[in-house]
């Protein structure tokens, strides 16, 4: 093997590493590489070099380290370089547009590698092509940093594009490791001040209770989980004259090693919130928010009249968040109705149906996307382009689109609006959980449970999702599962959909994704799917009542013996051997 190394005895890898130390400049990751070779580290080599990282609709997602699966500066460059070839196909004015770089506080000392590095890395990839470069000084929450040209994430078929243009562009550009002679460049600009200063100003938009949230009484506590949410929840709170809300001193500023906590993620449970139960004790508030570490997510938690919390679920928010934003924009129009047939909401397949159940009350629209904020973001985009207006969308992952200044999922504004909620509720001495109750009592109860199983092994999983659609007999899905009686089913691999009259599915279809959907006659729906970043088939259930069936245990009994019977008869966990969600 060249650079003077042995070779490994697998001329795939030896191929791969000779690339790499030709490439890489890095002289942690080229010296980990070369180590490994000398040790003959095989299983180490294989997990570097086996697969490049895949570039999909969200980007890129894999640990930080050497080689061509981890996230380094070789690949940041390479990826940059993809990135930046793609755009100048698509961007004819691309020197006059530019491109926003916004980095956290995460980081890898062993590699050299820290999220900070890398947006210097891109900023140099760009610039050395004449691309003007807008790169924050500070980190930034996901949301200041936008996304394509439209201002929401990427949808197909760009991420096939770039990943194309990426394998196109591996070779470093000359001036590609040039951070030194980007970040004297003219073409760098700094939108940090303007950026934060235009965000706290739009929000304001949707504050309507300026004077209740002077005077409210209500405290709040914030954690930002060791994230970068801290000083922009501060600021979104002073911009709507809300008291500032205690602050977890030990988990407010960034770490990229998140110290505190088993998972960053207050979607995992209570775990993440112990250290705000604690301060909220101490205070006396009754109120908790909490960001995910990018500040995109919003996490909430009140304190019941037994003295337990209680930690709403992302499907209980939506329905909290979207009746609060519908009430503010129906008492902000003196009109009433005159509008209404123009006001949308959304929300993914997979998120509570509750959205629907307001709309078709109220006369509003209400429409369901694909998984995930990319499809909601884009469609906001072109339903607001055809003059309507999108007051809200949300996700069941805690994720929440309140404004449409960003069409993406924003745990700042949400906390913000969320805050004047509080304090409007507050006023009248109710609280969240008493207003949820309200909700489904007039609107409907929707109570949901959403779980999953890990599996690493693909043949299984292709197998499981196969049985279902061969299930009594070739092309045949379940009429029923465990005495439950199913009336739909839409599967969004194959195209099918039995409520269309031609039998397809109106929404896109992905055949490298599994997710079936489940009508049940009681009113029940679950969907299967499998996660595009993690080795997990997951479950969404909900069970929809019509208003008035206020007979709640009844409910969640039903909805518990619908998901047994779910995991017995269609995840089959023993014959396919599926680990449960840890608890």
């Amino acid at each position: 093997m060249e650079n003077g190394l042995e070779s490994t005895g697998d001329s795939r890898v030896d191929q791969a590493v000779t690339q790499w130390l030709q490439y890489d400049k890095n002289p942690k990751t080229a010296a980990a590489v070369r180590t490994m070779v000398k040790d003959r580290a095989m299983s180490e080599l294989q997990k570097c070099f086996g697969a490049r990282m895949e570039f999909g609709t969200a980007g890129l997602r894999a640990a930080m380290g050497p080689g061509v699966s981890c996230m380094n500066d070789l690949t940041i460059i390479q990826t940059t370089q993809g990135f930046c070839a793609y755009l100048e196909q698509c961007f004819t004015d691309l020197k006059q547009r530019g491109v926003v770089i916004g980095f956290d506080a995460r980081a890898h000392p062993p590699s050299g590698g820290s999220s900070k590095r890398f947006a210097c890395l891109a900023a140099s990839v760009l610039i050395s092509r004449g691309v003007p470069v807008y790169l924050f000084s500070d980190i930034t929450p996901t949301p200041y940093v936008v996304y394509w040209a439209n201002g929401a994430q990427i949808i197909p078929p760009h991420d096939k594009g770039i990943a194309a243009a990426i394998e196109q562009n591996l070779e470093p550009w000359p001036k590609s490791w040039d951070t030194d002679g980007a970040l004297q460049s003219s073409l760098l600009n700094d939108p940090y001040q303007d950026t934060h200063r235009e965000y706290c100003q739009t929000i304001q938009q949707h504050c309507f209770h300026r004077e209740l949230n002077k005077n409210t009484k209500v405290k709040v506590v914030h954690t930002s989980v060791h994230g970068v949410g801290h000083i922009f929840v501060q600021a979104a709170f002073k911009a709507f004259d809300l008291q500032p809300p205690y602050a977890v001193e030990e988990q407010k500023d960034p770490d990229p090693e998140f110290p505190t906590v088993k998972y960053p993620n207050p979607e995992e449970g209570e775990g993440v919130l112990m250290l705000s139960f604690a301060l909220a004790d101490k205070e006396g508030a009754t109120v908790i928010l909490a960001n995910d570490p990018d500040a995109d997510r919003l996490a909430i938690a009140e304190k019941q009249e037994s003295g337990q919390w209680m930690v709403f679920s992302g499907n209980e928010l939506g329905a909290l968040l979207g009746w609060w934003i519908f009430q503010c924009w129906k008492q902000q129009k003196e009109d009433g109705k005159a509008s209404i047939k123009d006001v949308y909401m959304l929300s993914s397949t997979v998120s509570s149906k509750i959205l629907r159940a307001i709309a078709v009350k109220e006369g509003f629209h209400f429409e369901e996307t694909l998984t995930g904020f990319k499809w909601m973001g884009n469609r906001a985009k072109e339903l607001m382009d055809q003059g309507k207006t999108v007051l809200f969308a949300f996700e069941e992952a805690i994720g929440y689109m309140c404004s449409p200044a960003v069409l993406d999922k924003d745990g700042v504004s949400a906390a913000a609006i969320a805050g004047e909620f509080v304090s409007y509720l507050t006023s009248k001495n109710r609280t969240l959980s008493h207003q949820l109750r309200s909700i489904y009592e007039e609107y409907g109860y929707h109570i949901s449970k959403n779980s999953y199983f890990i599996c690493h092994d693909q043949d299984t999983i292709k197998r499981l999702f196969e049985h279902l659609r061969n299930y009594a007999g070739e092309n045949s899905y379940p009429k029923e599962c465990g005495g439950f009686a199913i009336t739909a089913v839409r599967d969004l691999t194959t195209g099918y959909d039995s409520n269309q009259t031609d039998n397809k599915a109106v929404l896109p279809t992905s055949k490298s994704s599994q997710m079936i959907t489940f009508t049940f006659a009681n009113g029940g729906v679950a969907t299967m799917r499998t996660s595009g970043t993690e080795p997990k088939i997951k479950y969404y259930t909900e069970l929809c009542s019509a208003p008035g069936n206020s007979d709640l245990n009844q409910l969640k009994t039903e909805l518990d013996n619908l998901v047994d019977v779910i995991v017995e008869h269609f995840y089959q966990p023993e014959k396919n051997n599926l680990t449960p969600r840890p608890e």
